[in-house]
């Protein structure tokens, strides 16, 4: 052979060795990677095959289930309540992928997760798709349409937790959308029905019970009064620094309080009292005092910080660190302002603690799965402790002084009659000349039954408005007392 043909023949050689590794690369070694890529829309197309399991709530309601489709996809994906569950089931589009509940259990609600092989061993031996299993939410159906009547279409979010197990009754974020406009399979709706949610200034998408960072304003209080009590150094009676303007550090500049005057007799005011009136300069004080080490290391005990699956993603709410909360920027961070972030999911975690007892659940939104044919249950998660946020006495001494909030502070519009409730309010600043966020975060027990809820409405109005809870101790209220109905 010649001199040239070697050099071809080479080339040739060469090129097939490529081709066969690069087939091999996608075709085996990058297939589960590519196969579960949210725009693939070949896998989806052999999903919308299978039969799907549902998502259920609470009782057995299903709010996601897939019925038999006239078109070549076999199945469609439909949502019976719409907008009332949207952001937590997510939607299950052809051309889009899946978000929520839909992304978070895809491979059980298909069929194709491990721990469903050997129930499936029967389907793969008839030829049959495999059939998905189904997924029990633990929302309870009463509290959240109470939590969504209740914003009546004002932006913001409500989240409803069980203090003893994590179990999250209610989630709700508006404004929402209709996951059924996505799961359609006429192309063109489907397309125009992205482009217009996706182009509303709104964000209807994001479910802004996790996925959206808030300052907490005034609710961060019960962080910053849970680390002065277990520091040992304060009580519930020791009196604070409370004038109508704290000087800060640093700066010719002051902390001032929203009625502009003092939140007590000769400037001083009680660790519980500045909890009740919701006193900026007493906190804004006491954390320069506690600094901010301690601070970030009690929100830490709360869930700052921590990285969350529900088993949807969360948004990881953060106390600032380093130059962030230096000199008088400390005293703003005490308050919940300046750098603070937290999901809504997070405050009302800070009363689920709270009420129980201190330890803090990791929050959950799955009952159960089970089986599509027989019903057997297949997974059913125990409660989990996130941990330990603060001692049994301090938790006591917070709810007894979140309960002066309710029954005569700011918070008065949360009252329940027959019901213990203790809660706290928040006033968010968020830029220069907006409408606060209007915040609550609460605790109620009756009979027995605890709850914990918080609340926040966007751009509530003015300062006025949104202080003392008016827009947002009411909506907890009507959550608080479904789930103690309930």
């Amino acid at each position: 052979m010649n001199r040239p043909l070697r050099r071809l023949s080479l080339v040739v050689a060469f090129l097939f060795f490529a081709l066969f590794a690069s087939t091999t690369w996608i075709q085996f070694l990058r297939a589960d990677q590519l196969n579960a890529m949210p725009g693939n829309s070949r896998q989806l197309y052999a999903e919308f095959g299978r039969e799907r399991g549902a998502i259920l709530v609470d009782g057995g309601a299903a709010i996601a289930s897939s019925v038999t489709s006239d078109d070549q996809y076999d199945r469609l994906r439909t949502y019976a309540a719409g907008q009332l569950y949207a952001p937590v089931t997510g939607y299950y589009s052809l051309r889009y992928g899946t978000s929520g509940i839909e992304r978070a259990e895809n491979d059980v609600l298909a069929g194709s997760a491990d721990e469903l092989f050997y129930r499936n061993l029967s389907s793969l031996l008839t030829g049959e798709q495999p059939k998905g299993a189904s997924v029990t939410l633990t929302l309870r159906p009463k509290v959240q349409q109470a939590a969504w009547d209740a914003l009546d279409g004002r932006k913001g979010a409500v989240v409803a937790l069980d203090p003893d197990t994590g179990d999250i009754l209610a989630m709700v974020s508006s404004p929402s959308y209709d996951p059924n406009t996505l799961a359609t399979h006429d192309g063109d709706a489907e397309a125009q029905s992205w482009k217009s949610l996706n182009a509303d200034e709104d964000d209807p998408l994001i479910n802004r019970a996790t996925g959206s960072l808030y300052p907490p304003g005034s609710t961060f209080k019960l962080v910053t009064a849970a680390a002065a009590l277990e520091s040992g150094d304060y009580t519930a009676d020791t009196q604070l620094d409370g004038p109508q303007e704290l000087a800060l550090p640093q700066t010719s500049n002051t902390l001032k309080n929203d009625e502009g005057t003092a939140c007590g007799p000769g400037d001083k005011v009680s660790l519980a009292d500045a909890l009740k009136i919701s006193c900026n300069t007493a906190f804004g004080s006491l954390g320069l005092k506690l600094g901010a080490d301690t601070i970030e290391s009690q929100a830490a005990k709360f869930g700052f910080g921590q990285s969350l699956s529900i088993p949807t993603s969360v948004a990881t709410s953060r106390y600032p660190t380093g130059d962030a909360v230096a000199g008088p920027l400390l005293a703003y961070s005490a308050i919940g302002q300046g750098s603070d972030v937290a999901t809504p999911l997070q405050v009302a975690m800070l009363s689920a603690g709270i009420a129980n007892d201190g330890v803090v659940m990791k929050p959950n939104l799955i009952a159960n799965v089970r089986d599509s044919d027989s019903a057997d249950v297949i997974e059913e998660p125990a409660p989990e402790e996130l941990g330990r946020a603060v001692s049994s006495g301090t938790a006591k001494t917070l709810q007894q002084m979140m309960e002066l909030v309710v029954s005569s502070g700011t918070g008065t519009r949360a009252q329940i009659d027959g019901a213990t409730v203790g809660g706290k309010t928040g006033t968010a600043q968020h830029g220069a000349g907006l409408p606060p966020y209007a915040w609550f975060t609460s605790f109620a027990e009756k009979g027995g039954k605890k709850v914990a809820v918080a609340v926040v409405i966007e751009d509530g109005g003015s300062t006025e408005s949104a202080y003392g809870g008016r827009l947002s101790a009411p909506v907890a209220k009507t959550v608080m007392e479904a789930a103690l109905d309930g």
